[in-house]
């Protein structure tokens, strides 16, 4: 069983290979560079288009680097989607909760500084604007309750890595990208 797995091991690793080699073989127009590098905005939009079947799908994608100059083993990546057709048939309203935590002023803000590094409700409630000690742990209930938040040992918080591009892609889509900053 053994040789049977080394064998195919073996194999995927040529054909990987090969693979490879094709794609640095093959030839390129003058002076183009991948979609993302020219600044073409709608680079993942046209893999999109080259790869969706049926009546379409919806893709969201994110690379988070802890900080400037971070080393690709930091990054946070993540990618996820669906055809349409599957979209089309799930129960919306199994999302509702998931988005009701998100649709507090104070929860955002907590999500935020909990993000950015601030782990316990002793230290959010030295913040301004998050309330009472008790007010704070109702948002943190209702965010953990939903998959926002997690704990990380006794009263330390963060955002679990799974769930840090798809919040987000929520606040892109609700137009965080279009509003100024306060």
């Amino acid at each position: 069983m053994n040789d049977e797995h080394d064998t195919r091991l073996a194999d995927l690793e040529a054909r990987v290979a090969e693979l490879e080699r094709r794609a640095a073989e093959r030839p390129r127009p003058p002076d183009t560079a991948p979609a993302a590098a020219t600044g073409d905005a709608f680079f993942a939009l046209d893999a999109l288009r080259e790869h969706a079947t049926g009546r379409g799908g919806v893709v969201f994608a994110g690379l988070v680097r802890d900080g400037e100059g971070a080393s690709a083993e930091s990054a946070l990546e993540w990618q996820q989607g669906l055809p349409v057709e599957r979209l089309a048939e799930l129960d919306w309203s199994q999302c509702a909760a998931a988005l009701d935590a998100l649709g507090h002023p104070v929860r955002l803000s907590l999500l935020h500084a909990v993000w950015s590094g601030t782990r316990t409700v002793a230290e959010l409630s030295e913040l301004s604007g998050f309330g009472t000690t008790g007010q704070i742990y109702h948002h943190v209930h209702q965010l953990s309750a939903a998959g926002w938040l997690t704990t990380i040992r006794r009263g330390h918080y963060a955002v679990p890595p799974e769930r840090v591009i798809p919040l987000l892609t929520v606040l892109l889509a609700a137009g965080g990208a279009s509003r100024s900053a306060p």
